[in-house]
């Protein structure tokens, strides 16, 4: 766990205000979800599987909510760019989260899992 935090602590702000309330918004989505650090990123689990994670856009230095299953989202505001499988939720640390969007997102990933399209 100590990596884990330090994942956070060691982030600037505004961007460690963002990733710790997104951390904190994504766990309180379901009682299966658990937070562990994989590929220098914190990822969420579902039961096990990872269904999403947090970063920083490269070049927009923006962080992101990282969808893995997202080739089976069709919402505008998620991101493709060159990744086959992934799509992002990109947030402008400066302003608030679009806390309403973010719900529907981690819930409708969730649901790939509870309803078997991507097995657990």
């Amino acid at each position: 766990m100590k990596q884990l935090d330090d994942f956070y602590l060691n982030q600037e702000e505004p961007i460690k205000g963002t990733f710790l309330a997104l951390k904190d918004i994504i766990l309180k989505q379901d009682k299966d979800i658990t937070h562990v650090l994989k590929y220098g990123m914190p990822f969420f689990c579902y039961k096990g599987k990872m269904f999403c994670y947090l970063w920083i856009h490269k070049k927009l230095k923006q962080p992101y909510i990282g969808i893995v299953e997202g080739k089976h989202f069709k919402e505008s505001f998620l991101i493709q760019e060159k990744r086959s499988r992934m799509k992002i939720m990109m947030f402008n640390s400066e302003e608030d989260l679009p806390l309403e969007q973010i719900g529907l997102v981690i819930q409708k990933a969730i649901n790939l899992y509870k309803s078997g399209i991507i097995k657990v």
